[in-house]
């Protein structure tokens, strides 16, 4: 599709719509210069030059990708009314929006009855989750992972809910033997699963967590920020995903509530996540009263069950357009993830090959992590790994030809040697490289892409041939 095209069409159909309410003189307080913008907007695209290449497959380092056509077009034609979606006085149209996606969201989260709205980030997704689970089970603590998103620790912080952490297994997932020890001691009343880590894209096995959960009368928190939305490749025919993985993604719809950001895999812009609730009666715990909103209609407004107050109604329209041609289905948005869960298994073959790369652990989803293998008669050092990890990746992204954008995980010394036992643990941690394959170019493109990388560990490796120069 032509971008320029309708972003022309969103703007003239606001002109359009503002002539119905008749002319009227704008004021000289916001005039501003034709000749001076010119010059200030030719500043800021030229200080945009100095992004990193988000759009091409040759970035395959954090999760950042840049929105979907479609998710623009409908963000700038709602940007333009630039709607308040806390109140329907605010939004009365983007809230309707807000309500169809949230209520398509749920369906696929599998939520019968749902409580939800979007919100600026998963962060703020998860915050509002926490604060139910403080709400529903005063006085108790929260369980997570070691390896889920620091978010958890600081907002519970923000709260002031205890934190136990659970060690994980040698996938990265939540060793559910050892949160069973914890529940034991009952100071636990919500448990934080999640559903595509942020480090490793590990799927914590939430069809085990959530009947344990339950006999000792513990709510269950799904993070599904990255990996929720893979939930669309979770059934049917030619599965993608291990068949626990897919046991683990189906159990969302079993838990007590779920946070997930369209700002991945849903094509969005930044600033739209969202948080589900299977309970509608959580409702409660977030009434308030306003003298000056609310005013307009009896219905519910999404204010009343948010923690925020102004949020985006152009967020809420982006996705609605979104979903309106790519719709929650393996047909639609699924063939997006199928394309990176894809490349991932691929690429997770070629490194497996490759005399330069090892595979740190088998891809669950779409984040494929590996490092620069050792010669077969050399040990490998955790400090070496780090070391040659951490020159592939700054050697990719700063050559000029052909540059290739990567980036590296820490692992604590226990986590790596749980996976590779003849590795000498000669410093408490160490680095691996981290590839997130969300963009679907990186399928046709994986093998220049793995061509590429595997060159670096060459020379690296060489240069760096176990001294750590």
């Amino acid at each position: 599709m032509e971008l320029e095209y309708w972003l022309e069409r969103g703007a003239v159909a606001f002109r359009e719509w503002a002539r119905t309410y008749g002319e009227f003189a704008g004021h000289p307080a916001t005039a501003v210069d034709e000749a001076a913008f010119e010059v200030a907007f030719e500043e800021l695209t030229a200080r945009l030059r100095g992004s990193y290449p988000f759009f091409h497959p040759c970035y395959a380092g954090q999760m950042l990708k840049p929105p979907h056509p479609v998710a623009v077009a409908g963000y700038v034609a709602a940007m333009l009314v630039n709607s308040n979606n806390h109140a329907l006085d605010g939004g009365p149209a983007t809230s309707a929006m807000e309500e169809e996606v949230v209520g398509q969201l749920a369906a696929m989260a599998g939520f019968a009855d749902h409580l939800g709205h979007l919100t600026s980030s998963g962060t703020q997704a998860n915050l509002e989750a926490l604060f139910v689970a403080r709400e529903s089970r005063p006085g108790a603590g929260v369980a997570v992972s070691s390896d889920a998103h620091y978010t958890h620790t600081r907002m519970c912080h923000l709260l002031g809910i205890p934190v136990q952490t659970v060690p994980v297994d040698d996938r990265g997932r939540m060793d559910v033997s050892e949160l069973e020890r914890l529940l034991c001691a009952g100071d636990v009343g919500t448990v934080v699963a999640t559903t595509g880590t942020t480090a490793f894209g590990a799927v914590d096995p939430l069809h085990r967590i959530v009947p344990l959960a339950r006999r000792y009368g513990v709510r269950v928190h799904a993070d599904a920020a990255y990996g929720g939305f893979f939930r669309l490749l979770a059934d049917g025919e030619a599965q993608l995903l291990a068949p626990e993985t897919g046991d683990a993604l189906r159990a969302v719809a079993r838990c007590d509530s779920v946070a997930i950001d369209p700002h991945k895999h849903g094509l969005q812009p930044y600033g739209c996540g969202a948080v589900l609730f299977r309970d509608p009666e959580v409702a409660r715990f977030f009434r308030h009263d306003s003298p000056y909103t609310y005013y307009t209609s009896r219905r519910p407004h999404l204010g009343e069950i948010s923690l925020e107050c102004s949020r985006s109604g152009a967020a809420a329209a982006a996705l609605w357009l979104t979903l309106r041609l790519l719709p929650l289905t393996r047909e639609g948005l699924g063939g997006v993830l199928a394309a990176g869960r894809r490349a991932a298994l691929r690429w997770a073959e070629l490194i497996g090959a490759s005399p330069y790369l090892e595979v740190y652990q088998p891809p669950q989803l779409d984040i494929v992590t590996y490092y620069p293998a050792s010669a077969a008669d050399a040990p490998s050092r955790l400090s070496l790994i780090a070391a040659r990890s951490s020159e592939v990746m700054r050697r990719g992204m700063n050559t000029k030809e052909e540059p290739v954008f990567l980036s590296v995980a820490r692992v604590p010394a226990a986590e790596f040697t749980a996976r590779r036992a003849d590795a000498v643990a000669d410093s408490d941690h160490t680095r691996v490289l981290r590839s997130v394959l969300m963009k679907p170019e990186s399928e046709p493109y994986l093998e220049h892409l793995h061509h590429r990388v595997e060159k670096l560990a060459k020379a690296a490796c060489a240069d760096l041939r176990g001294d750590g120069r």
